[in-house]
């Protein structure tokens, strides 16, 4: 069989016909919308957007595919003699770029120049940034340049346009841009955008929770994140059973003698806890004793001090103040008091990783115990209780255990007089810790029951009625605080875990009612092309209510009146597509605005600020 050489020349023919015409594209200026001597009529004009790119990198396939969709539409009007602008931008405010040079200089720091990394055989590791840069196609000798975030808005938008003209874009490049204050024209024109909202009374300063990177010392929001996107902080009553002396260890003595310990966990049914027998944690886990304020120690995980550190509950704002470090089997039988509970004295009993996987990693790492209620705490008691062998493996002495009575604190209509917990695990015949699946069925149906509480100074009451009632009175007697985290694990760009921290920020209040009418009525007269479009819009306005307008970590514009914060990148890329409208008369051929030969000046702008 002999090898033909392939012709190429059909396709090499197409490649010449392509280059003729985007030259000939290019010298007649096809693709330049101006305006016209009368307004237009009706059907007369077209305009074309899609989100403009973020710069951390190359345009891909998909974004290729995206505008493949607007250029065909604005081809077709173009043909049927309508004026069409079809206008691109670059977009490099935000964090994603600040974070990847830090990275590239975190690297450099502690790899060298280039980098030699280690551990590069291993299987499913994440990419160190150079690795990233190198497979864009840079050089080792151009990467180190890239620690310099300006480096990246001096160079991917370059490459961006040079990839769209050799797709053939039909766009006006005139009006092309970049972001954030390099430009100063753009920079003027976000300021203005930010001071009228102001002036309209539409953006407040308050100090909520929200998720937030400790590394980049900033909140972190959706479009900040690798891992999370739409995870929100979720509200936990964090409950503080106190814990008796004598304590364990000498360690433990000489650490904590003499202030006021207590064991912490979380729960989201407060109502449950006259049933609490005792509490549980991992043996293998890591906890430490942290100091909340002058007087009081929370015995908890590493992470959920990091999280009260942030939330304002740490000898040290922002830092945790750890005085010693404790693991679980340090806890294990240690005396606790908590007064809600029938019983005088709870214990702490070891749970094992394999029925709560790594409890450590969600919470405070410490769980109550209600096995009146919880199908889990019934069938692990109970497997204590059973099995002298499990007792003798953790020394864990009889008297913490055998006593351990449940008793039914909710009544349901058709379960009689015995606790949910026991009665669903006997009709679901749940023998042991290991059948999850039938744990988690279990502990569904309980929490969609509706029941009357049998004790307390709420008895007779609905659950629905007396569960904040009880909360507050936690918190009030300060037996008791609210603790938030985040609803699931969130990484930022950085790498790094979030959390959550109260934190003081500016809003925009999407949610003010006239406001949002407003919105809603443009919304109803809008031609959409299909009805999911609809529903996603209408559900957007729905649940947008402040939008947290400004972060401290990045690029980007800065808040006119509190230049210690950047305008965030979701909020600065809002208007751009109004800013289309003239940036070719402000711009001058000049993406950055810097080298413009426009006879309008930067300053001339209205919320122009000279940088010093």
């Amino acid at each position: 069989m002999t090898n033909k050489a392939i012709s190429h020349a059909r396709r090499n023919t197409l490649l010449e016909i392509e280059s003729t015409t985007q030259t000939w594209w290019k010298e007649a200026n096809v693709f330049n919308a101006d305006s016209c001597q009368e307004p237009p009529q009706l059907r007369q004009k077209f305009f074309g957007n899609i989100p403009f790119p973020y710069m951390n990198g190359v345009l891909h396939l998909g974004h290729g595919f995206s505008i493949s969709k607007l250029e065909f539409a604005a081809a077709y009007h173009r043909l049927n003699g309508m004026n069409v602008l079809l206008p691109f931008a670059f977009h490099c405010t935000g964090m994603p770029i600040k974070a990847a040079a830090d990275k590239i200089a975190r690297e450099i720091q502690q790899y060298g120049d280039p980098p030699l990394f280690p551990n590069l055989e291993e299987d499913n590791r994440l990419k160190y940034q150079w690795e990233i840069m190198h497979d864009l196609g840079i050089q080792d000798s151009e990467i180190s340049k890239f620690k310099d975030p300006q480096k990246w808005l001096s160079y991917f938008p370059h490459v961006a346009m040079d990839d769209l003209k050799a797709f053939g874009l039909g766009c006006d490049w005139r009006r092309s841009f970049v972001t954030t204050e390099i430009n100063p024209f753009f920079d003027s024109f976000v300021r203005w955008q930010m001071n009228k909202l102001k002036s309209m009374g539409k953006i407040v300063k308050e100090a909520r929770h929200t998720i937030f990177s400790p590394l980049d010392g900033q909140p972190c929001a959706d479009h900040d994140r690798t891992i999370g996107e739409g995870v929100q902080p979720q509200e936990y009553t964090l409950i503080k059973m106190e814990m008796v002396a004598p304590f364990n260890s000498p360690k433990m003595k000489a650490a904590l003698e003499g202030k006021n310990v207590f064991l912490a966990a979380l729960t989201s049914r407060p109502e449950t806890l006259y049933g609490l027998t005792n509490a549980w944690v991992s043996p293998e886990g890591r906890y430490g004793a942290f100091e909340i304020n002058d007087t009081d120690v929370l015995v908890l995980s590493h992470r959920a001090a990091l999280n009260l550190a942030y939330q304002g509950l740490s000898k040290i704002p922002e830092k945790t103040s750890c005085l010693l470090e404790l693991t679980g089997y340090d806890l294990i039988g240690l005396p606790l008091k908590f007064p809600m509970s029938f019983r005088e004295i709870l214990h702490v009993l070891p749970m094992l990783a394999t029925i709560n996987t790594r409890i450590v990693d969600k919470g405070t790492g410490i769980l109550t115990s209600v096995p009146s209620d919880v199908p889990l705490d019934y069938i692990w008691l109970h497997n204590l209780k059973m099995k002298p062998d499990l007792r003798i493996k953790y020394d864990l002495k009889d008297e913490w255990v055998l006593p351990l009575e449940i008793t039914p604190i909710i009544f349901v209509d058709g379960f009689g007089d015995e606790a949910v917990a026991e009665r669903v695990c006997k009709d679901m015949k749940i023998v042991s810790q290991n059948e999850k699946v039938k744990l988690e069925e279990a502990t569904k149906l309980i929490d969609s029951l509706e029941g009357k509480l049998l004790v307390g100074e709420h008895a007779g009451k609905g659950i629905n009625i007396v569960k904040p009632l009880i909360n507050k009175s936690l918190i009030e007697t300060h037996r008791a605080i609210l603790y938030y985290e985040p609803a699931s694990q969130v990484i930022s760009r950085s790498g790094d875990e979030c959390i959550v921290a109260l934190t003081e920020q500016w809003f925009i209040t999407y949610g003010e009612v006239e406001w949002k009418k407003m919105a809603e009525e443009c919304l109803s007269s809008m031609k959409l092309y299909s009805d999911e479009a609809r529903h996603w819009f209408e559900h957007s306005l729905s649940w947008l209510n402040k939008w947290a307008c400004s972060q401290s970590f990045g690029l980007g514009t800065r808040i006119p009146w509190d230049e210690q914060f950047l305008v965030e990148s979701l909020s600065d890329s809002s208007l751009y597509m109004a800013y289309y409208t003239v940036s070719h008369l402000l711009h001058g051929g000049d993406i950055y605005g810097a080298r413009s030969n426009s006879s309008i000046r930067p300053e001339q702008m209205t919320g122009f600020q000279a940088r010093i």
